[in-house]
């Protein structure tokens, strides 16, 4: 069953979701501080008419997101990252290509700019 984005709550788990996504930024690398490897790493703005959320993209799964496109996620997890909300696939989740659409995002609910309270 399918959460609504606006339902996504810090640290939820076994999250599934249909989102459109709205824009992806360039990806960065970064150094991962257990085994010093380089790694890609990009965030997507992704949604569904109840709101926003930025997803988190590693390596080869920021190739599988282009704007403008429906995607089902699946098993995916979220977190925080400098005190706001994030959507990450993760080793066990999976994200693919839709053929259900969603017609527009609700951008106005971006979750991942509201400041989280601890």
């Amino acid at each position: 069953m399918n959460l609504k984005v606006d339902e996504i709550k810090p640290f939820g788990k076994k999250i599934d979701v249909l989102v459109k996504a709205v824009e992806k930024q360039e990806p960065r690398e970064v150094v991962a501080r257990l085994d010093n490897t380089t790694h890609r790493v990009s965030e997507a703005l992704v949604g569904d008419e109840t709101g926003c959320i930025l997803l988190t993209l590693w390596d080869d799964t920021i190739n599988q997101v282009e704007g403008g496109k429906t995607y089902q996620v699946t098993n995916g997890y979220s977190t925080t990252f400098k005190n706001s909300l994030r959507l990450n696939i993760g080793r066990y989740g999976k994200i693919g290509e839709s053929t259900e659409e969603i017609s527009k995002a609700n951008k106005e609910n971006n979750l991942s700019e509201k400041e989280l309270s601890g």
